[in-house]
């Protein structure tokens, strides 16, 4: 039998791989949330990315249309990442709903301890600069409050049931309550670089609640 050949291979690059695409894309992701964790979008620059995952300046316009579009992602990703975070916290029926709370709270001081308090939270430090931002990142800085907020608040309400907070508690007043205060805990404890201000502001709360 006579053996076939392939044909010659054509000169030049190579077809693009889909998966390799995506891997590349991940990894411009996962740097920009590094980023924009310790610093603003604005003081960020695109270099800093692509120097941390090291691919040519100009591959990032293939994955992004701009840095807007960078942003919405990353703004997407970090929602996604913390809902998911919120939702094995706040259904973990191992625990009473007021201990489901505090150990969110624990998780968020470890994670910031972790990184030496330089990280924080991107959707606050986001929102800290605003005036500086495209008018469209309101709404999705917004939508992500909003559904951190109606998380916690049926985590409260399944206390209420339980009867460890009172039954005049507003819920949802005290869910947005919770994340007003405690982003502000998160930027001071990046400014102490301690773990005192989330303390100091879970304490508080805690408290709050059942004097409401």
């Amino acid at each position: 039998m006579e053996l076939q050949h392939s044909p010659p291979r054509k000169r030049g690059r190579p077809p693009k791989r889909p998966e390799g695409t995506l891997d590349t894309r991940e990894l411009l992701v996962r740097a920009g949330l590094e980023v924009l964790t310790e610093k603003g979008f604005a003081a960020t620059g695109i270099d800093e990315v692509l120097k941390r995952v090291g691919v040519p300046k100009g591959s990032f316009y293939h994955y992004f249309d701009s840095k807007e579009a960078f942003g919405a992602a990353l703004i997407d990703r970090y929602a996604s990442y913390f809902a998911r975070k919120l939702e094995r916290h706040f259904i973990d029926e191992s625990m009473t709903p007021l201990d489901r709370l505090r150990a969110f709270v624990d998780d968020a001081q470890a994670g910031m301890a972790r990184h030496d308090f330089r990280r924080g939270c991107l959707i606050g430090n986001l929102g800290q600069e605003m005036a500086a931002l495209p008018d469209n990142f309101r709404e999705r800085l917004n939508a992500v409050f909003d559904d951190w907020e109606r998380r916690l608040a049926r985590c409260l309400e399944a206390a209420q049931q339980l009867g460890q907070i009172p039954a005049a508690v507003d819920c949802t007043q005290q869910a947005s309550f919770f994340w007003i205060g405690w982003e502000g805990a998160v930027l001071r404890a990046k400014l102490e670089r301690s773990a005192k201000p989330l303390d100091i502001f879970a304490r508080g709360f805690f408290t709050g609640l059942q004097l409401a």
